[in-house]
């Protein structure tokens, strides 16, 4: 069971951290680990957080499409 919740995560997780960690140039391991202690310290907030986040650039990738190169096929 454990194993289905975590590949469902990793698969459907929206990529938050990772897009954050990415954009503030930090390790991901370290941003989820924030993530996760803030959401135990806030009571729960930071989660809140996380999902408005995860909505958000779910309907910008929507919207803004990334550019094809000249040199794709």
């Amino acid at each position: 069971m454990t194993q289905i919740i975590r590949r469902y995560a990793s698969r459907y997780g929206l990529g938050v951290s990772s897009r954050l960690a990415a954009r503030m140039s930090m390790r991901t391991n370290s941003m989820r680990s924030f993530m996760i202690y803030s959401a135990f310290f806030t009571l729960g907030a930071s989660f809140v957080v996380y999902l408005l986040l995860a909505g958000l650039l779910k309907i910008k990738d929507l919207i803004f499409k990334p550019r094809r190169s000249v040199f794709d096929l």
